[in-house]
């Protein structure tokens, strides 16, 4: 008798003449013995059609005749950002057709602020130097657009900030104010012996706290449900932005003058959780994604870095020759790009992978890109891997100001040993990198 084996014609057959043959494959390594050569053979080349196809650059949102100061995202429309300018124009903006869909001449001149409310239907709060604070409605058109409502202050306001569930909302200056929307004057005022306020910001978790940052060096964390602030802590330097992260509730990230970027923790306000350096210049505006994995900063150096949250250096940097100094940067609501405001009046808008492919992708597509992303992970640390994935086209000017930087850091820390050397054991002792900003704490 002969034993006939029956098989499925299925698995030998195709449905169609673009479909592939299912092949059975043994993966027993002793059948594979050059398996680790094959794949960083492939890691090497995946990596080099990375960095062949970065091209971050999407484009630009261009309409304001000044430089663009401050801008705010919508949190539940994905293609929807205003912005604000030097010369008191405000500005909505589609994403998607890069066109304006709302504009209006709403302050007498710089607009510091601008946020977005979810409390009374779809609309947006700006505030300026002129002293006022104004909310828009933006089915509103035509040239006659005037404000649903205006509160006037005291002092020149520098930002603004909305709760995120309560109708309330914050502004600074030469101090911090909460106000209702149904109310002309402030409801809570908070006052530390501060100078000018640059930055507040409401924690979009724990709702009722909120931070800001001033120009005598502080960042001050406030709480509504107190009258008093929480605490302050003073830097070597000023501070220009802080941002939130949307997923650790008690963590924050502040833009500093000394070219760095410092994360805390709002409980332990002692000792920075990371420090994020690269940039040779002042850094005036940061923002998280909304997973809270990265984070975007924008500086006076003019350009723009992506850091991982977790890591001291950046993983990418974006620069175009006729961008000026970066004013604002923010993550789009899926954590696919990322605006910058600059000094030019443009608004630009990058891809946050800068090799990533735009558009729909079938299965087999997206299971190559993936393969591909984990072998370069796996493959990150050796030599010829790591020099192609860090390689960047750097300006010449940041250049010469990192290797100037890095001279400078070189000969103080060269002083500090010379000094610990010749002086008493014990008698200067070593700061960690991360205690090394703060100068001191109040409660």
């Amino acid at each position: 008798k002969v034993k006939v084996l029956s098989r499925s014609a299925s698995e030998y057959t195709r449905k169609t003449t673009q479909d592939i043959y299912k092949i059975k494959r043994n993966y027993d390594p002793k059948l594979h013995p050059l398996e680790r050569a094959r794949e960083y053979t492939r890691a090497l080349n995946a990596v080099k059609l990375e960095r062949m196809f970065a091209k971050p650059f999407v484009g630009d949102l261009s309409g304001h005749s000044d430089g663009v100061y401050c801008m705010a995202k919508h949190p539940k429309k994905l293609t929807t950002v205003i912005s604000g300018s030097g010369d008191g124009e405000l500005r909505i903006w589609d994403l998607s057709d890069r066109e304006t869909k709302w504009k209006v001449i709403g302050h007498k001149s710089i607009v510091k602020g601008v946020c977005c409310s979810l409390t009374k239907g779809n609309l947006y709060f700006s505030c300026g130097t002129d002293k006022t604070v104004k909310i828009w409605n933006p089915d509103q058109l035509g040239e006659e657009v005037s404000p649903l409502n205006t509160y006037v202050g005291k002092f020149a306001f520098s930002a603004i900030d909305h709760h995120r569930n309560d109708p309330i909302f914050a502004t600074s200056g030469s101090q911090i104010d909460i106000w209702d929307e149904n109310r002309s004057d402030p409801i809570k005022t908070f006052n530390w012996g501060a100078d000018t306020i640059n930055t507040v910001r409401f924690n979009q978790t724990e709702t009722n706290i909120l931070g800001s940052c001033g120009t005598d060096r502080t960042i001050i964390l406030y709480d509504l449900r107190m009258n008093s602030p929480l605490t302050k802590s003073v830097l070597q330097m000023k501070t220009n932005a802080i941002a939130w992260n949307p997923m650790e509730a008690f963590n924050f990230t502040a833009a500093n003058e000394d070219h760095n970027c410092y994360t805390f923790d709002m409980r332990k306000m002692d000792c920075a959780l990371n420090v994020l350096k690269d940039h040779v210049s002042a850094v005036l505006d940061i923002d998280y994604s909304p997973t809270g994995e990265e984070i975007v900063t924008g500086a006076y150096d003019r350009t723009l870095r992506i850091y991982s949250a977790h890591q001291g250096h950046s993983r990418d940097i974006y620069h175009t020759k006729r961008m000026q100094r970066i004013f604002c940067v923010k993550y789009s609501m899926d954590s696919k790009y990322v605006l910058s405001g600059s000094d030019d009046g443009n608004i630009r808008l990058w891809k946050a992978k800068a090799s990533e492919k735009l558009g729909p992708k079938d299965y087999r597509e997206r299971a190559h890109m993936e393969y591909q992303e984990k072998l370069i992970d796996r493959y990150k640390y050796l030599p010829e891997i790591k020099r192609v994935s860090r390689h960047r086209n750097i300006p010449k000017a940041i250049k010469n100001a990192q290797s100037t930087k890095r001279i400078m850091l070189q000969s103080q820390r060269r002083k500090e040993e010379n000094l610990r050397r010749h002086s008493k054991k014990g008698s200067i002792p070593y700061k960690a990198e991360r205690k090394k900003p703060i100068v001191g704490i109040a409660k």
